[in-house]
Formats: structure tokens, sequence, C-alpha cells
């Protein structure tokens, strides 16, 4: 007799990565998991190498030299923040924490993979909520969590779509929801948006105590492999997540090249500089094919594609591959005619347009 896990859980779909491979070709350009095209810090990566001989110490269980650095750089207090193994850690011990069986969980209609898992591990229901030009609609959210939701997840810039809603709409949103309600601002990509009427809701998350913010090292920082996030909220949400997290769930790699990369601002800059550059030249090329691209302010651009003859999504995905050019379908996302594409480097940008322009043609 095989052993059953808890209800619900075989109904889950594992989260699938960006590919890596493009078959037959070597040394293929990843463009499929929204990696900073510019690496990672000279200065984080020199304190990664220099934990090694400090592997056999445990870390310290709270990350106080990292807390301490993120608060002093982002004008935060330390023992409002945790860190986690990728914010990703964080989304789900949220989930351990708050959610029970039953619960309702809301996100909008094209929210990051990752929510859904959340809540279909702690046995509850999600309901997304519809988009406009694929934007969160604040409204639609407001509607769909009713007075019974007991989280909301927002994503803002928002993956897979790129789109961002302002700080007075998140503030609407929340003013709208129960004091029951968590609001979950998921702001990975925050530190891309250069838009005036943009904040990362920290600001929010101080004023009250029913809203929490969740950051990654994985995109602008550009340390995905070493698995590393933070949080920030009121001290009563930062408890609950202290109790319930591992002991040691940062590691010591993680922790000293964390800190160093958090304080080297020109990195940071130059890679949103890159990035602004770079993504305007993607959507203006490949609008220029005729493909409509969602205006995007994260380090990615969603393409759309005709829904039916030879110029698909799955078409130019499979084209793409065999030029060894790896992109992501959005399918599991509700967008079967789209492809997301990573910022690479300006090779790798002219390489894509180039690539996509013969398609097109042919």
């Amino acid at each position: 007799m095989t052993i059953q896990p808890c209800d619900g859980i075989l109904d889950i779909r594992p989260y699938k990565p960006g590919a890596a491979d493009a078959p037959g070709i070597e040394n293929p350009v990843k463009l499929s998991s929204n990696e900073n095209a510019l690496g990672c810090s000279g200065k984080a990566a020199e304190a990664f190498r220099n934990s090694s001989g400090d592997l056999h110490i445990y870390p310290d269980g709270g990350a106080t030299m990292l807390r301490e650095t993120i608060a002093r750089e982002e004008g935060l207090e330390a023992d409002n923040i945790v860190c986690g193994c990728g914010s990703d850690e964080l989304l789900q011990l949220l989930g351990r924490a708050y959610l029970n069986p039953g619960d309702k969980v809301v996100q909008s209609q094209y929210g990051f993979l990752v929510y859904r898992l959340v809540a279909m591990q702690s046995g509850c229901d999600i309901i997304s909520a519809p988009e406009k030009g694929h934007r969160t609609d604040v409204d639609a959210v407001i509607e769909a969590a009713g007075d019974d939701a007991k989280i909301v997840f927002l994503a803002n810039p928002n993956n897979p779509t790129g789109t961002y809603i302002s700080d007075a709409e998140v503030r609407r949103l929340r003013d709208a929801l129960p004091p029951t309600t968590l609001l979950v601002i998921d702001a990975a990509y925050a530190e891309f948006v250069r838009e005036a009427d943009y904040t990362a809701g920290l600001e929010l998350a101080r004023e009250r105590d029913d809203v929490i913010v969740t950051r990654t090292f994985s995109k602008i920082h550009g340390l995905a492999a070493v698995r590393l996030g933070w949080a920030y909220a009121h001290q009563s949400i930062i408890d609950v997540l202290n109790r319930v997290r591992g002991p040691f769930n940062v590691n010591l790699p993680a922790i000293e090249a964390g800190t160093a990369a958090i304080q080297d601002r020109d990195f940071m800059k130059r890679s949103a500089d890159h990035n602004e550059e770079w993504v305007a030249f993607l959507r203006q090329q490949i609008g220029g094919l005729g493909l409509e691209v969602t205006p995007s302010v994260c380090n990615f651009v969603l393409v759309h594609f005709p829904s039916e003859g030879e110029k698909t999504a799955a078409a130019a995905d499979a084209y793409l591959t065999a030029k060894g050019l790896i992109v992501r379908p959005v399918v599991p996302y509700g967008l079967p005619n789209a492809l997301r594409i990573t910022v690479g480097s300006e090779a790798e940008n002219r390489a894509v347009v180039d690539a996509l322009q013969s398609f097109m043609k042919g």
C-alpha cells in the first residue's frame, strides 16, 4: 500500500523552471529565467569565495549582519526584516503560518505561479481576479477578495506580464480589503522600476500591521544561484515567520554575498541602466515586426503571437530554440499565445530580434 500524502497534494503541478538546454546546440543563450544580464556584483562574488574557509561553521541563525545591512541601505528597521532561502521560501512560510484548509486566497489573473502552489499546499481555494490589459485590476481584486480572503498576493511589478500598478492603487487596494486579510506585495523586480508613481510598498508595510513586502537577491543583484530573499513587515508578522522558518534557513555564503551585493549600488545602477536601454530596444524592435509587446518595467518582455497559422508562440519558441535562443513559454499562466523573453546582453538581444525577424518573414 502506498503511503498517501495530505489531501490535494497530488493535484499540485510542480513548478517548472525556465529551460536551459537547446537540443544539439552547445552553449545556448538562456533567456528564460529573468537572470541578470550583467551577472552579479564582483564584490558579492568575492565575499562568496571568502566564506569558503568557514563552511564547517553554522551560520548566524538570524542573519543579523545581512538584516542590519539591508536596513541601513533601505532605510528600514532590522527587527522588521526576515531573510529566507529566496523570496519563494518566504511566500511558502506565509502559507504555513497563516493559511488553514478552506481559506480563500486571491491573486491577479496572471499572478506568479508560486502563489497557487502556496494556496494548494495549504488546502486553500485560490481565485484569480481578471486583469485589464495584462495589468492588475484593483477593483477586480477587491471584488474577488470580498470580506473573507485570508491572503491577497500582489506581484508588483508582475511576472510574467512586466506591468505594475501605482503606489496610490496599492494603497486603495489595501484600504478596501478587510483588516483580517494579509496583503502580500511581491516586489521581486522593484529595483528595475523607474516610474515616478511606483514604490515597492515598504512605507505601506511600515504604516500597517496587515502588509508584508517580499524582495529577492535573484534579479537586480544577480544572485539567483545562492537562493536569498528578504521580507519587511510589522514586527508581529516577522515574529510569526521566525517561529515557522528553519533555524538556519539562510546559509553563510548567501549571507556574505548578499551583504556585499546590497551595498554595491554601482552594480545595481549599471544593471538598471542596461535594462532600461535594452527592454526599450526589444519592445521597439519586436513591436516593429507586427507583434504585440506588453509594456514592461522588468528585465523581460512579454511578446504575443497569433493564435492560429504558422506564426504561433509555439512555432516561434521552436524556431528560437533551434537557433540556440531559449525563451519562456507561458502556457501555465494561461497565456498560450505569448513568450516571455529575458533582457540579455547586447549581442543576445540583437540575436533574438534578428531571429524573430527571420521567423516572421519565413
